[in-house]
């Protein structure tokens, strides 16, 4: 049975107080073991050991937004994912669409930073997805097998078992705009295939949205049958948002397939 995720990416947000109250916030509104799906926050490096702290004993699992291609080394200013393990890390987003746009990551770079994550005990999600213009030019399917690719030939199969996608349409993040549900489950229907298509025993690789998702808009976009949780964006900032979209997934008692 695939695994239900629901992520919160911070991005560079947060403050000392405003992480305190927010985190407080969200445990109060998630009932420990009630959502029937994992719940993780990714935040920046340097709130790792505050919000590690501040989720305590709960059932959030904390994340960051990166992780260094390099295992050790003079690489002034990154952070690997064996240090990050010290701090109690359970998720690494690796190549979100905004580090390929403004760190100019490839989709190899991309894998060896999941193989560094899965080294460190790490999940990695595998963030895929196109722009605007590569969707309207009906390139969508194209540009996240070929991302997608170039991690599964990185890790090979065994590895591949053990990581997370998001699917997150480059023209959706922070503008307001949403895929329709229709069009993320044909999106990760997609993925899936390229999925089965490499090894039947990825069948059970989770694949989550991202992409503008908003309380008002997760219930039709969980409800996907190859929808498996969210990756969400500014909605994590507030509490009570992520909580509804954690209320919106739905039960799965066995997987379609």
């Amino acid at each position: 049975m695939r695994k239900q995720l629901v992520l919160g990416n911070w991005k560079m947000n947060g403050a000392l107080a405003f992480n305190a109250r927010l985190i407080e916030d969200l445990m109060q509104g998630i009932a420990d073991g009630d959502s029937g799906c994992e719940v993780g926050v990714c935040v920046p490096f340097i709130y790792v050991a505050q919000v590690g702290e501040a989720l305590g004993g709960s059932t959030v699992r904390l994340g960051v937004q990166d992780i260094s291609a390099h295992t050790e080394g003079a690489y002034t200013g990154e952070i690997s994912a064996k240090m990050a393990s010290e701090f109690g890390v359970s998720f690494a987003l690796v190549g979100h669409s905004e580090r390929r746009i403004y760190h100019h990551e490839s989709a190899e770079i991309v894998g060896v930073k999941a193989l560094r994550c899965l080294e460190a005990g790490i999940t990695p999600v595998v963030c895929v997805g196109e722009t605007l213009d590569e969707r309207e030019m009906n390139e969508t399917n194209h540009v996240v097998e070929r991302q997608l690719t170039a991690v599964l030939d990185c890790l090979g199969v065994e590895d591949a078992t053990r990581i997370v996608i998001a699917y997150e349409p480059v023209w959706a993040i922070g503008t307001g705009r949403s895929a329709s549900a229709g069009q993320a489950q044909e999106t990760h229907a997609f993925l899936r295939q390229v999925l089965d298509t490499r090894s039947s025993s990825l069948s059970d690789v989770p694949v989550l949205y991202g992409g503008s998702v908003k309380s008002s808009s997760a219930a039709d976009l969980l409800r996907q049958s190859d929808v498996d949780g969210g990756l969400v964006g500014g909605a994590s900032l507030h509490a009570g948002e992520l909580a509804a979209i954690v209320a919106a997934m739905p039960r799965r008692t066995s997987q379609a397939r």
